[in-house]
């Protein structure tokens, strides 16, 4: 029996009445890792032992007759930028190879509460900085749709494991469209929350006014369900969001007669691919069809978001990445003395992507260059917000590309990195304003790659784009297609 390729809602419906056990479940899902991990590698820390000992105690609270939580048995794993205590997290960075945290972030914290089964850390871009997950100091992810494809990234790992059916869920985080994207690219769900609305205590930071972490599922449901888990306040976390936290499963209902949708003409770039847009256009009719109202925004501040976001999350980047130094932790390469030590750590150990991020955000941050460029880009962000609130006062949602083109080859972009950046188009506008959005899947290109369709949100209205998200995904199947891997379906 296939268990890996079924939902978390259908598993837990299945465990509750000993239909199966956690711990058949498990070893169904290593068994699928065994079978397609070789090809794939969304994963850089597997937890085994660890997982079969958490699905047995699983399985003894349910022969005992207690109630389990929704998430309880149900294996998944984590991005390897989330801090797991006693666990290895090495953000994909050969500069924490061998770093064990003494602490679990507070999504950890939460989602353990939960008592999942965990079954390991997901490989990414090195330190949350790509779109393809070839920036791994470790290993190439790759898509289970075609091998020969990028998962996407910087979470590359996380939407891969849930596309190949090596994990049922997934968290993931999100700094320009690292959800986003490779849901995209993979033909999963993947939201941004809010920024504020999940807590990034605990969460390796690369740009820390742009980070969040979200959820990586199978479908629209599971979104809900993962992120009625790791939302709420957290006093560890300053920029944490004290807002109360609704039930999102109840926003699932199917319905958007009246639902007003904007559609951003800026979104629909020059050269984006014509599947993608077709694709996003034949979902707007659906939308239409379904008795939802669409209207063409404007976004004006759009065109300058590039420009803005790899100027501000370079320069957050350089200060946060500061503390890498050989000195207090992580991994050292020894020198003549301290400045040489610091030189031969920071240029060894970081991989060329990171070093080439530091590099802007220094010279942004630098004597001269500040006002020309980083409190300029603030002045444009604070524009791009600008733009969406305005839009907001007409529509409930906007809905648009999640990324310009299907998953690209292997290769085929990492040596040129503004194209690279230029993936980013549709997805950064969100995180420079803070704001909520999805990706589903909405269709195919001509050679089989998935192509997913973003709803964005006003900031905590997290509510009403999983609310057309469930809408849209209940009208098409195509979250009960499977990824194929070497033939072998999931």
């Amino acid at each position: 029996m296939k268990l890996y390729d079924k939902t978390a809602h259908e598993l837990h419906d299945l465990l509750k009445k000993k239909e199966i056990s956690s711990l058949e479940l498990t070893k169904n899902v290593l068994a699928r890792m065994d079978e397609v991990e070789g090809e794939i590698g969304a994963y850089l820390t597997e937890m085994r032992e660890t997982a079969l000992d958490q699905a047995a105690r699983v399985d003894e609270k349910i022969a005992r007759g207690e109630g389990i939580a929704f998430f309880e048995g149900i294996p998944g794993a984590v991005k390897d930028n989330i801090c797991t205590k006693g666990v290895k997290t090495t953000c994909a960075s050969k500069i924490l190879e061998h770093f064990v945290p003494p602490y679990d972030a507070t999504v950890m914290t939460k989602i353990q509460a939960e008592n999942p089964v965990v079954l390991g850390k997901l490989n990414m871009d090195e330190f949350a900085m790509g779109g393809s997950t070839e920036n791994s100091a470790y290993k190439k992810t790759r898509n289970p749709w075609n091998p020969d494809c990028v998962p996407g990234g910087s979470s590359g790992g996380s939407a891969a494991a849930v596309a190949a059916g090596t994990a049922v869920w997934a968290l993931g985080s999100d700094t320009g469209g690292s959800i986003r994207q490779p849901a995209s690219f993979c033909g999963v769900v993947g939201m941004k929350p809010t920024y504020g609305r999940v807590s990034r205590y605990g969460l390796v930071a690369y740009a820390s006014s742009l980070d969040q972490i979200g959820p990586v599922t199978r479908d629209v449901t599971d979104c809900a369900h993962l992120l009625n888990v790791i939302a709420g306040h957290d006093a560890m976390d300053s920029t944490s969001s004290t807002a109360s936290v609704p039930d999102y499963t109840k926003s699932l209902t199917n319905d958007v007669k009246g639902l007003k949708i904007g559609l951003p003409k800026e979104y629909f770039v020059k050269g984006m691919d014509a599947d993608v847009e077709k694709a996003v256009h034949k979902a707007i009719d659906d939308f239409r069809a379904m008795g939802a109202e669409v209207t063409e925004i404007s976004l004006p501040h759009t065109e300058y978001a590039i420009s803005t976001y790899y100027l501000i999350a370079p320069a957050e980047a350089a200060t946060n990445l500061e503390r890498y130094d050989g000195v207090s932790y992580g991994e050292r390469v020894e020198g003549a003395d301290i400045v040489e030590m610091m030189t031969n750590t920071r240029s060894g150990k970081f991989g060329e992507e990171v070093k080439r991020r530091i590099m802007i955000g220094n010279y942004a941050l630098s004597a001269g260059y500040y006002d020309a460029y980083y409190l300029k880009a603030l002045k444009v962000r604070t524009l791009i917000q600008q733009d969406f609130t305005e839009v907001f006062g007409k529509v409930d949602v906007i809905v648009a590309p999640t990324a310009p083109t299907p998953a690209f080859k292997i290769g085929e972009m990492i040596s040129d990195p503004l194209k690279m950046y230029l993936q980013d188009v549709c997805t950064v506008p969100l995180n420079l304003a803070g704001l909520p959005g999805i990706s589903v899947p909405c269709g195919y290109s001509m050679k089989g790659m998935p192509i997913g369709l973003q709803i964005i949100g006003k900031a905590l209205a997290e509510e009403t784009i999983l609310r057309a998200a469930y809408a849209y995904e209940q009208a098409h199947s195509f979250h009960n297609d499977m990824a194929k891997i070497g033939g072998k379906e999931a």
